[in-house]
């Protein structure tokens, strides 16, 4: 064998080794990567666990309030623990707890504290208990679950987050009501156990609530042994056993309990709907785009006499006019601006969620996700406003900028102050500290502004949009509309289609928002939000084409509304959904609902404008110049035109 065969056989060896060690480190990388805040812990026999408590939260006064609001056992001092800034905004209160375990060790019946009610204490308590309110616990960042049998003889458990302060009920033979508080708490702890290391990880935490009149021999001391709890004793009244339970489950799998979804053929049944209507509108498209638009472009062709021209109408009497710059062309950019930033904002949240990165883990991650998002989309914003409006021959791209940067927020923050006030008022964990407040302003002012004003300054800096057609100096007269064209009924028309392709998935948004659910189907999700953009964009095609057949040229403001008049119904859906399924009775707890519903419904109508950029395509075929360039010159009666040379303007001969 040569030298030259031998140094090449060795630097193949060589770089064989060198690729089964690249794949070992790859290996070795993907076995250690865990998303942030979730990695797996590991106990030993006898480890402590330690349980942390959250706020107390209600469905019926979606008010939460801190653990600690209501006197219950306390450790001898109390740490608050760092939350994120989508858990301040949620009015997350995490804190330690006197409860600690011992891992793989049942304990028997301790006791925390003995707590003598006041009047006012008492009467504090009254007030959880009859507004149903759930007390939230968390080990190892799992949250405390309370197992009911679904009843009907399944045997399947529905997993209640939280368990409740108390409740009310009556003695037996007496109908006096009468209010008891949960005072024995019964813990599980379930855990998945390594054969190989011996070492635990919590797969479960479970905990069954009970409102017993313990009882105790003796004077009252913090060695007391209560006769009620003990397994010694004859008067047993519940077990006294705190147990650890070994489980199959593993660490990787122990949410699938908190997030199974048992109503899945309901949300296939959204998916199907929604296609249907896709379905629909895409043959109606195809028809306009297919059929009636090539089928008129050559009849037009074909006509053989300059009468028979000039007796044409619909679309092609309008090409002059289609791009005439709308009345409020500043607040049109604005609200397109705005939609781009929502758009983007909601399409790579929901792409990071598939991923799993905004898991119900992640406590906050989802909601910080989003406001981190919207701030630094604001770079978009500046561009698709700033390009918009030099495409309507604007000149000041710093007012535009300024106008798209605050416009918007500064309505959502005005709904938030005034709602932040009002949970201020009623000493709620959910009102926002003066320290996140200003973080608030300051990813406002600090970040997002400047950035809008950066893309804004990109977006005029490139060469204005030309329109394919020439715009006359004079306007066209618009005839008299049939009813069914009228702008409001067919805007409303327009947003029917599309909410009805989502309503489906609506009800369990708004049932994860305000029941304290868990939603992590975030497949389905993207699905519906793929179908609305789709049936936005063909709902607004379809109705700007029959527009314009009947020669209206203002289409601007309308295919804006027409997809954006879809957020109206969610918001008489939500108002709906408010009446029927949600127990609200308080006026500040309507409020903050109805305050929320109104700043996410005008980012929903904001988020329909985008949908008014396919009009604008389309409008770019309809009247496109290189079609009428073809038409002969006695027919092309619409593209003729006299030049004035007294005053150099130019008259459309019709």
């Amino acid at each position: 064998m040569s030298t030259m065969d031998m140094e090449l056989r060795r630097i193949s060896e060589t770089s064989r080794s060198a690729i089964v060690l690249i794949l070992l480190l790859c290996v070795h990388v993907a076995h250690s990567f865990y998303l942030p805040g979730v990695a797996p812990q590991d106990f030993e026999k006898g480890d402590e666990l330690k349980v942390k408590v959250n706020k107390l939260t209600s469905i019926k006064t979606q008010l939460p309030y801190s653990y600690y609001s209501l006197p219950f056992c306390q450790p001898k001092k109390i740490v608050d623990s760092t939350e994120n800034l989508g858990e301040v905004l949620r009015g997350d209160r995490i804190e330690n707890a006197p409860y600690s375990f011992k891992m793989r060790e049942a304990q028997m019946c301790n006791v925390l504290c003995q707590v003598t009610l006041d009047e006012k204490t008492a009467k504090a308590f009254k007030e959880k208990i009859d507004d149903e309110y759930r007390v939230n616990m968390i080990l190892d960042n799992l949250p405390l679950v309370n197992p009911v049998d679904r009843g009907l003889g399944s045997p399947d458990v529905v997993y209640q987050i939280g368990y409740h302060v108390g409740l009310k009920g009556q003695y037996a033979g007496s109908k006096e009501q009468k209010f008891f508080m949960h005072n024995h708490l019964a813990f599980t702890v379930r855990y998945h156990r390594d054969v190989q290391t011996d070492s635990a990880r919590i797969v479960g935490f479970e905990v069954k609530p009970y409102s017993i009149k313990h009882e105790y021999d003796g004077k009252w001391s913090e060695k007391t042994r209560l006769t009620t709890c003990d397994p010694h004793t004859k008067r047993l009244v519940v077990s006294s056993l705190t147990p650890q339970e070994e489980s199959e489950v593993k660490w990787a799998s122990r949410w699938d309990a908190y997030l199974l979804m048992n109503d899945n053929q309901i949300h296939w049944f959204s998916i199907v709907n929604s296609l249907m209507i896709v379905l629909f509108l895409s043959g109606m498209v195809a028809m306009i785009m297919l059929r009636t638009l090539y089928r008129d472009i050559s009849r037009y062709n074909e006509l053989e006499t300059q009468e028979e021209a000039q007796e044409e109408t619909g679309w092609k009497l309008v090409h002059g006019d289609v791009f005439r710059i709308p009345t409020n062309s500043d607040l049109l950019c604005v609200y397109v601006g705005t939609g781009v930033q929502c758009l983007g904002m909601v399409f790579v949240t929901m792409i990071f969620a598939m991923l799993g990165f905004l898991s119900p883990s992640n406590r906050g991650g989802l909601m910080t996700a989003m406001l981190l998002l919207w701030v630094f989309m604001g770079l978009f914003a500046g561009y698709a406003s700033s390009r918009l409006y030099k495409m309507f021959k604007g000149t000041e791209w710093k007012k535009i900028a300024f106008r798209t940067a605050f416009l918007f927020p500064a309505v959502v923050s005005s709904i938030f102050f005034v709602l932040n006030a009002l949970i201020w008022g009623q000493k709620s964990s959910g009102a926002v500290p003066f320290g996140t407040m200003f973080a608030l302003i300051f990813l406002w002012f600090g970040i997002s502004v400047p950035l809008v004003f950066v893309g804004a300054y990109l977006g005029f800096k490139k060469p204005a949009v030309d329109d394919p057609v020439k715009t006359n100096k004079i306007p066209r007269q618009i005839p008299e509309q049939a009813w069914y064209m009228n702008p409001v009924f067919s805007i409303l028309i327009g947003g029917i289609l599309p909410f009805g392709a989502v309503f489906i998935e609506l009800f369990f948004i708004l049932t994860s928002i305000w029941l304290n659910q868990f939603y992590y189907i975030f497949g389905f999700l993207f699905l519906v939000f793929v179908i609305l953009i789709v049936t936005c964009a063909e709902i607004t095609v379809v109705l700007c084409y029959f527009q314009l057949c009947s020669e209206d040229y203002l289409w601007w403001w309308r295919s804006y509304l027409t997809s954006g008049s879809s957020a109206l119904y969610l918001f008489l859906y939500a108002a709906f959904y408010f009446h029927t399924k949600l127990q609200i009775t308080k006026l500040v707890s309507a409020m903050l609902y109805f305050g929320q519903l109104a700043s996410k419904w005008s980012g929903g109508h904001e988020f329909g404008n985008i949908l008014r950029f396919t009009t604008l395509c389309f409008s770019f075929l309809v009247p496109d110049s290189d079609l009428l360039d073809d038409l002969e010159p006695s027919h092309a009666l619409i593209k003729n035109e006299r030049e004035d040379d007294a005053d150099g303007t130019k008259l459309l001969l019709v």
